[in-house]
């Protein structure tokens, strides 16, 4: 007889309350019914490294797939390795606002917080 691992893999990145409920908003706005959000690193940016964050109605065979209060969020293997502990948030103020990475995987950021090295 054969047991399976019904264990919940801990999630390669977390989202803040503020991240989770603009994802929601956008999802709404924007009528999305499949898929989810996709986090992910490409190589470029001023050091080295730039996130990427769209959303993504396809699942690859390699992506991790967590989910946070309904909304689904994929990372692929690759970009896995440099979001481990990653926290995505979100922060609002008179000039509109915008999404931030907290990665304890950057050795250094560029001033803009859209790019890093690990």
């Amino acid at each position: 007889m054969s047991t399976s691992d019904t264990t919940t893999p801990t999630p390669v990145i977390t989202l803040t309350d503020a991240a989770l409920k603009e994802v929601k908003r956008l999802i709404n706005v924007q009528g999305i019914e499949e898929g989810g959000l996709r986090l992910g690193v490409k190589g470029g940016g001023c050091s080295g490294l730039s996130y990427t964050i769209n959303f993504d109605d396809k699942i690859g065979p390699h992506d991790q797939v967590f989910e946070f209060d309904g909304v689904k969020v994929i990372v692929d293997a690759k970009s896995a390795i440099y979001l481990q502990g990653t926290q995505l948030d979100y922060h609002k103020d008179l000039m509109g606002g915008n999404f931030k990475f907290v990665n304890p995987n950057a050795n250094k950021t560029c001033g803009c917080g859209e790019s890093f090295s690990a």
